[in-house]
């Protein structure tokens, strides 16, 4: 489980195929911090688990079908990441519960500066919009963010000055894909509530 607050933005070292699977190594500092091989850590927002680490940088194996599912596809070296560690106990709950299991991806239509802060529209997969509610959360590459605007599977949000300063998000243009994660809580009532409407 994670909060969709960004700690840093990592930097790719390398992703490449192994025998069963593809290996990611990233170039990390604070994500590095009392870490122990088995942790998790949302890798742009994708729930990670650290199979070797050293002094600099963490080792994930990543599953084709994670790579072809996600944002990863288009991963290289040199690539910033954003890093979160799991949600501890007694840590701070600061954006919305995200469970790092990307639902999607989404494209961006628009990313500009509108004053002292930036637009950022996404169109996100067919029939997403049902998922995405006006004033919600929504996690965009691992960043918890408050939806804008809303209009069929198409949404906008709004960044300040820091979330660009400490996420990968600063170095995203039009039409370049990003992983999408739903409000939690929200699937959970789509999920309980469809089938009892669906009697009405």
């Amino acid at each position: 489980m994670f909060t969709g607050i960004i700690e840093e933005a990592g930097t790719v070292d390398s992703f490449t195929p192994a025998a069963q699977s593809w290996r990611l190594r990233i170039n990390a500092k604070v994500a590095l911090r009392d870490v122990a091989i088995g942790d998790s850590i949302a890798v742009n927002g994708c729930c990670l688990t650290v199979v070797r680490f050293s002094e600099n940088a963490l080792e994930f194996d990543v599953l084709e079908e994670t790579r072809r599912l996600t944002s990863f596809s288009v991963l290289d070296a040199g690539a910033p990441v954003n890093l979160e560690r799991s949600l501890r106990f007694d840590g701070k709950v600061g954006g919305h519960f995200v469970s790092g299991h990307i639902d999607g991806l989404g494209l961006i239509q628009v990313f500009e500066q509108r004053g002292s802060d930036h637009y950022l529209r996404i169109r996100g997969p067919v029939g997403s919009g049902r998922s995405v509610v006006h004033k919600g959360s929504i996690a965009i590459d691992g960043i918890s963010l408050t939806v804008a605007e809303v209009e069929g599977d198409e949404f906008a949000v709004w960044l300040i000055p820091h979330t660009l300063s400490v996420t990968n998000i600063r170095d995203k243009k039009a039409g370049d894909p990003v992983n999408l994660e739903f409000d939690l809580l929200g699937k959970y009532v789509e999920k309980l509530a469809i089938p009892y409407l669906s009697r009405l």
